[in-house]
């Protein structure tokens, strides 16, 4: 299994970068993980609306430069599909029961996603409906997919 997530800017916090490390050492027997970043556009707060879909716009291209066709895409968006934990291991069961081999996950940056990645995506999931730093969302979705496998394992989680 081939899990990608594509993420808008870098992680600057240690404390989030040292989390992520740990992390995908724990998916090393369960899967291929692999992050690729695309370059945070500056947004100054005052940009017209105009000029914010243009900024999110260009951080959608950069996005869908790393998508194939086949893949299977899952958007992080607020206004998206809210699960537990043992659904959304269901799901990914069901992709790689069905022959999904790669699943990638896309977390926007601070601004959100443009439509045209939304419109490519098949699952637009929402871990909470309250706002998360887009850093923080990396590593609260890697410990998510953890678990995920530790669930379709049948294997113990130690909380």
């Amino acid at each position: 299994m081939n899990i990608t997530i594509i993420a808008v800017g870098k992680v600057k916090e240690k404390y989030i970068a040292s989390g992520i490390k740990e992390y995908r050492k724990r998916l090393g027997p369960y899967c291929r993980l692999n992050i690729v970043e695309v370059p945070d556009q500056r947004a100054p707060e005052n940009l017209s609306r105009r000029r914010l879909e243009e900024v999110k716009n260009r951080e959608g291209r950069d996005i869908l430069k790393h998508v194939k066709p086949g893949n299977h895409i899952i958007a992080l968006d607020i206004g998206g599909r809210q699960a537990s934990s043992e659904d959304m291991a269901g799901y990914i069961e069901r992709l790689v029961t069905g022959g999904s081999s790669s699943i990638i996950f896309v977390i926007g940056g601070s601004n959100g996603l443009s439509e045209g990645v939304l419109e490519r995506v098949d699952m637009k999931l929402s871990f909470s409906a309250m706002t998360f730093p887009h850093q923080l969302m990396r590593l609260v979705l890697i410990e998510q997919i953890y678990r995920w496998f530790k669930i379709n394992r049948g294997e113990p989680y130690h909380k």
